[in-house]
């Protein structure tokens, strides 16, 4: 048996496999053993002078649509600072990290908006302080206390009751991957990553494994 047949039975990677398919796999196997939150990612964005950002969010679905086609959705405020700087820059780049399993996932590529039925529905799936929650908060912007903003929570149960909207200013973005990189952890060091990449607006995806 050779030794990629032995790292694809290992890490459930296989040639010619879609990789949104491995990558639900692979968050589906963290569901299970993760003592919390095994959807967040670390989400990159860089400002107008190309600086950095990075802070943690929740990934809420991995789209399959077959054929390699797919994107990973999210989120937010898009007044945020977040939001400000992905749709300055239209890209976007997030790793999820599971310790329990010892593996990764990296991805890059274009962002869109997700402001349709799909993020009404998100958004009405969630718990009605954190859909108030959304309208109360300014993401991103100076807060005199967290007493102004309990006020400003209970202002908006005041106006909205028990079924608030979705605010305009709040919704999903979907990445498009052009390249993502899965990352299983090996004795010694010796990890196993394989990179698949494509051109944007194609399914077709070609992989390669890389040193570790």
């Amino acid at each position: 048996m050779s030794d990629d047949h032995d790292d694809s039975i290992r890490t459930g990677i296989f040639a010619g496999e879609d990789p949104f398919v491995i990558a639900r796999r692979w968050l589906a196997e963290a569901e299970e053993s993760e003592p919390n939150d095994p959807n967040a990612i670390a989400l990159a964005t860089v400002d107008p002078e190309g600086l950095p950002n990075v802070r943690m969010v929740l990934l809420k679905d991995i789209e399959s649509h077959g054929g390699g086609d797919g994107a990973f959705v999210f989120y937010t405020n898009y007044g945020s600072r977040k939001g400000a700087e992905i749709e300055g820059a239209g890209k976007a780049a997030f790793v999820m990290h599971w310790k329990s399993l010892r593996r990764q996932i990296r991805v890059r590529g274009t962002v869109t908006r997700e402001e349709g039925p799909q993020a009404d529905a998100y958004y009405a799936s969630r718990s009605l302080q954190s859909r108030l929650g959304a309208w109360a908060s300014k993401q991103s912007q100076p807060l005199e206390s967290r007493g102004a903003l309990m006020a400003e929570v209970a202002k908006m149960s005041l106006k909205f009751g028990i079924n608030p909207p979705r605010p305009e200013f709040w919704g999903g973005f979907r990445l498009l991957p052009v390249e993502i990189e899965f990352w299983a952890d090996g004795a010694f060091r010796l990890h196993d990553r394989f990179r698949f990449t494509r051109s944007q607006g194609t399914g077709r995806w070609t992989n390669i494994r890389l040193n570790p």
